[in-house]
């Protein structure tokens, strides 16, 4: 099927039959995904990956995974909950950069989110898009007058009056008075802390359908690695924990004189790693040398979020479709179907097994599948205490018998943490290939860093030492973040240890 000249007609077409029951057996179709959105965190199902092959996509010839693949639901009773898409509501967290040099952008994005409120005020939209509110400077310890590194100024919650989101993001013009301790600001932390103290799910009531945090800086990210960064935590991991809370992460990047064209390319680099989701990036670069671009932005942005809810409600959006992008118009009919899939305890089809392709068949810069892996609790934690070991270790030297060295002791630790039966280590891996010590990472369809690291690889480059470890840090402190959190883990049966239970981690955040 990869092959077809008309791969998207094709598609249409056996989609089309399936709906109307009559699919042809030339198609071999057996099951057809639901419209609706099934979120795993909710209603985990299993599609377990049979087998692999690396390939090359057949329209660009770039490299493509295909998995042969079964879906077995964990359960298949409904959950029985329904609702209408009038209920359709959504949150926005704005993280703002208030260092010394934003004080005007954060004034037009005052003004173009008081002009939207006022518009929706005492509306049915009004009602269902609230705003809540965190500030980001720099490390208050490197320079005492920044005051903050973060702080929730507005939490998100439902209000009746929005008058308060307009004050607070007024009052955020207030910005640093003395200069923060390099060029680039903790904008992780900031966006870290958006995700993690804002309460999405209304203390377990009724949370926020679609969720949103749009961060506006016009600096780069501090890497993990720097001094006065906060967090461990990189670009990746933060989106991992996104994703698995289905929050989308969007970037207005503001490329001013002051940052120069290197600076821009970095900060546009990380900021694009950042706020993928669903397929599409949501960064947004905007010329820093006018405010008024910035709050033309805002207002196109924040107005297709709340065009997200007028669409759920069965009303006209406001942006003409010409002004929405293809990106803002597939995430609100993502989100949409993430609901209805919640409400009516879509699971997936009851049993199958074919062949998928990662990138999509008809757009191969698009992924198709995001290829897990289901861990226990206890892999989890063999995981997080090997790479607190390595990292504990790394500060060796560079000479052969350095690099020997190393390694052994990490042998030996492995020796030790193997005698725990709740950490799944094999004790015999060698000194040629540590990376067999994990052996439930072995013959995955996924280049593993650790299982790829060997004495030879260790010597040859200080760089590659130095970015091997520098990844490590960065799973470490996302590990211990979901050891620490009970709703990541699922029991797969009543009863089941604690140790048993399961999470679908990402590949890309394995070591």
């Amino acid at each position: 099927m990869l092959n077809q000249e008309t791969i998207a007609q094709v598609q249409e077409d056996i989609l089309s039959q399936a709906d109307r029951g009559t699919s042809s057996p030339e198609f071999g179709v057996v099951a057809v995904e639901p419209p609706e959105f099934i979120d795993i965190n909710q209603r985990l199902y299993l599609l377990p990956i049979l087998d692999f092959k690396q390939g090359l996509h057949p329209r660009t010839y770039e490299p493509n995974l295909m998995l042969e693949v079964a879906s077995v639901p964990l359960s298949l009773e409904s959950s029985g909950t329904h609702g209408a898409m009038g209920q359709f509501d959504t949150g926005i967290v704005f993280v703002f950069d208030t260092t010394k040099s934003m004080g005007p952008f954060i004034a037009s994005t005052q003004e173009a989110v008081e002009a939207i409120i006022r518009q929706i005020q005492g509306t049915e939209i009004g009602d269902r898009t609230n705003f809540g509110v965190v500030a980001f400077r720099d490390n208050p310890a490197a320079s005492p007058g920044l005051e903050y590194r973060t702080k929730v100024l507005l939490p998100l919650q439902r209000r009746a009056d929005q008058t308060p989101v307009i004050a607070t993001i007024r009052a955020a013009t207030q910005v640093a008075q003395v200069s923060s301790p390099g060029f680039n600001e903790d904008s992780l932390a900031g966006v870290e802390d958006a995700i993690d103290l804002t309460d999405w799910t209304a203390s377990g009531g009724d949370a926020f359908d679609a969720r949103v945090v749009i961060l506006v800086t016009d600096a780069g990210p501090k890497e993990p690695t720097d001094v006065n960064a906060r967090s461990a935590i990189g670009v990746d991991e933060l989106r991992a924990e996104a994703e698995r809370q289905n929050i989308v992460l969007m970037t207005l990047h503001l490329r001013t004189p002051a940052g120069g064209e290197g600076q821009h390319r970095y900060a546009q680099e990380r900021y694009q790693a950042l706020s993928r989701f669903n397929g599409n990036t949501y960064y947004y670069g905007i010329d820093g040398r006018s405010p008024d671009l910035l709050r033309r932005e805002v207002t196109s942005l924040v107005t297709s979020l709340t065009d997200i809810v007028r669409v759920a409600r069965g009303e006209a959006p406001t942006l003409p479709a010409e002004e929405t992008s293809a990106a803002l118009t597939e995430l609100g009919l993502a989100l949409r179907l993430a609901y209805l899939g919640n409400l009516q305890g879509t699971q997936a089809p009851s049993m199958f097994s074919g062949w998928v392709s990662e990138k999509a068949a008809e757009d191969p810069a698009r992924l198709a599948i995001t290829p897990r892996l289901l861990v226990t609790r206890n892999e989890m934690a063999t995981m997080f205490d090997l790479l607190g070991e390595l990292i504990a270790l790394s500060g060796t030297g560079t000479t052969q018998e350095d690099s020997q060295r190393f390694f052994s002791q990490v042998r030996d630790v492995i020796a030790r943490m193997a005698q725990n039966p709740d950490r799944l280590l094999n004790a015999d891996a060698t000194l040629e290939n540590l990376g067999q010590s994990l052996e439930f990472l072995l013959d995955l369809p996924y280049e593993s860093e650790v299982l790829r690291m060997t004495p030879q690889r260790w010597e040859a480059s200080a760089m590659n030492r130095r970015s091997f470890i520098d990844g490590l840090r960065q799973k470490h402190e996302q590990y211990g973040k979901w050891l620490r959190n009970p709703s990541v883990w699922t029991p797969l049966f009543d009863g089941a240890p604690d140790g048993e239970h399961v999470f679908a981690m990402p590949f890309d955040t394995l070591p």
